[in-house]
């Protein structure tokens, strides 16, 4: 397998290479025409799956949604970059398929992941909607560690100091705020599926050189590596810098089930036919 790979050797993108800058630059535009109006984040980002915003078609429409321009730009400039290769490698069939399947996988692992992460508080808000008590208010208190719910239970034990009579009452206070804490999770991005090619790209390609920068040149393999293991570290490391981390591992690990599974199946029908 030859390590030079033209990116640009016939036209500007193939086919849904081309759709994919296309839908996704339409998407941007939307949002900002109808920031005033409507939602489009809302509707079309991925919501946690218990979470009211929650819809079924989330889990692709969120790959289409961007936070701002450098995020779409960079996204993209990857999709067409390595996706172009890829299309052209695997056919549009087989490449659209992947394109979904590591968007939709990095969209559950992410969750999944915060699923992980909020378990404890969820177990003792629903333990006070179940069972309302001062105790078990303090109790939820003095033990939460989520920043984001930190002023809202402070609150909610105070008013209960002072008003011990209503804490049956209480439950449908706890039931709003836990109902607006899980609509909170809204994720966007093709990055998912951006990093599946990534993968990609260093699995068929590992001794391709990409240029970080523009600059740096560094062979395939230890790029997707090296960018894995970061992803991976500052995940573990609960980086709040906005970015789901998780979710890149997501596109990539479904990658590689992908890719492997594919191998198999094509050995299998040659060795067949």
């Amino acid at each position: 397998m030859s390590s030079m790979i033209r990116v640009n050797d016939r036209g500007f993108a193939p086919p849904v290479i081309l759709n994919l800058l296309i839908i996704n630059a339409l998407f941007y535009v939307a949002t900002i025409l109808l920031d005033n109006n409507i939602d489009l984040y809302k509707i079309f980002g991925l919501h946690y799956i218990t979470a009211s915003d929650f819809r079924p078609w989330q889990l692709i429409t969120y790959m289409f949604m961007h936070g701002d321009f450098n995020h779409l730009f960079f996204n993209m400039l990857a999709v067409w970059m390595f996706g172009s290769v890829l299309e052209r490698y695997w056919g549009s069939k087989r490449f659209l398929c992947y394109y979904f399947v590591t968007g939709i996988g990095a969209g559950l692992v992410h969750y999944i992941i915060i699923a992980i992460q909020i378990h404890s508080t969820m177990e003792l808000m629903n333990g006070f909607i179940n069972q309302p008590s001062l105790e078990s208010l303090k109790y939820l208190v003095e033990t939460n560690t989520n920043e984001l719910l930190t002023y809202n239970f402070q609150s909610l034990y105070q008013y209960a100091l002072q008003n011990p009579s209503e804490i049956t009452a209480m439950t449908s206070n706890m039931i709003a705020l836990k109902g607006s804490y899980l609509n909170h999770f809204n994720v966007v991005g093709a990055s998912g599926s951006v990093f599946g090619l990534l993968l990609a790209f260093g699995m068929l390609f590992p001794n391709s050189e990409i240029y970080l920068y523009f600059l740096i040149p560094i062979k395939a393999k230890w790029f997707v590596i090296i960018y894995g293991l970061l992803e991976l570290i500052l995940g573990a490391l609960g980086s709040n810098d906005g970015v789901a981390h998780f979710a890149h591992l997501g596109g990539m690990i479904f990658g590689i089930f992908m890719i492997l599974y594919w191998k198999k199946h094509d050995r299998n029908k040659n060795a067949y036919s």
